[in-house]
C-alpha cells in the first residue's frame, strides 16, 4: 500500500447524498478478484448520461472526490474501493459515510475525511475550477482562497496510512517479535513442534 501524507490536486465536484456501493461498481463488475481495469466501471450508470462528470477531460484523473452525505452506503464490496482506486481517487472527502465502505477504504489505502456540510459546500464551489489540497500529517483540507477546515481521524488509521501499512504491512513490521516468540516457543515446547523444521 502506498503511503498516503498530502494528497493536491482537481476534485470531483460531486456532492450526490446516499451514494451506495452498486452506483460506485454495478454488481455485474463483482465477477473478478483482479483490482486492474475496474475503473471502467466505477459510475457507470452515471457516465450513460451525456455531459457526466466522470468522463469530464477536466477532472480526469482527479485524485479527490467531494461526496455528498453517506457515501458508499448499501451492500459490502470491496470493489467500490478498488474501483476508486483504479480511477485514481486517493480521498473522499464527505459529511459521512458508510461504516463498512469507510473500512474498506482505509484497508485500501483511500483517505476518508468526514467535513461538516458548510465546509463541503465550499469546496464544492472551489473545485469546480480550482485544486483541492489535504494534508494528513497535519489533519487539514485547504484551497488555494485560504479556505482550512480541519478533520478528525482515528489514530491507528492515521499512523497505518502514513507508513502504507495495510494489516500484511502491519503484521511484518512485527516479524522479529514474532519470529522470537516462535524460537522461543519451539524451545519452551519442543513437542508442539513435532515433524516442523526449526
Amino acid at each position: 500500500m502506498e503511503p498516503v501524507r498530502e494528497i493536491e490536486g482537481k476534485a470531483y465536484p460531486f456532492g450526490l447524498k446516499n451514494v451506495d456501493t452498486d452506483i460506485i461498481i454495478p454488481a455485474h463488475w463483482l465477477k473478478t478478484i483482479s483490482r486492474e481495469g475496474l475503473g471502467r466501471g466505477a459510475f457507470e450508470a452515471l457516465r450513460k448520461e451525456p455531459g457526466n462528470l466522470f468522463d469530464s477531460p477536466e477532472y480526469a484523473g482527479a485524485p479527490i472526490l467531494v461526496a455528498g452525505d453517506n457515501f458508499g452506503c448499501g451492500s459490502s464490496r470491496e470493489h467500490a474501493a478498488w474501483a476508486l482506486l483504479d480511477m485514481g481517487v486517493k480521498a473522499v472527502i464527505a459529511p459521512s459515510f458508510s461504516d463498512i465502505f469507510s473500512g474498506n477504504a482505509f484497508k485500501n489505502g483511500i483517505l476518508t475525511v468526514v467535513l461538516p456540510q458548510e465546509a463541503i459546500d465550499r469546496l464544492m464551489e472551489v473545485a469546480r475550477e480550482h485544486t483541492i489540497s489535504i494534508d494528513l500529517e497535519h489533519q487539514t483540507v485547504t484551497t488555494p482562497f485560504q479556505d482550512r477546515f480541519t478533520f478528525e481521524i482515528d489514530p491507528f488509521r492515521k499512523h497505518c496510512l502514513l507508513g502504507g501499512l495495510d494489516e500484511v504491512g502491519l503484521t511484518l513490521a512485527r516479524q522479529d517479535a514474532i519470529g522470537a516468540y516462535e524460537a522461543q516457543a519451539r524451545a519452551e515446547r519442543p513437542f508442539l513442534a513435532t515433524g516442523v523444521p526449526a
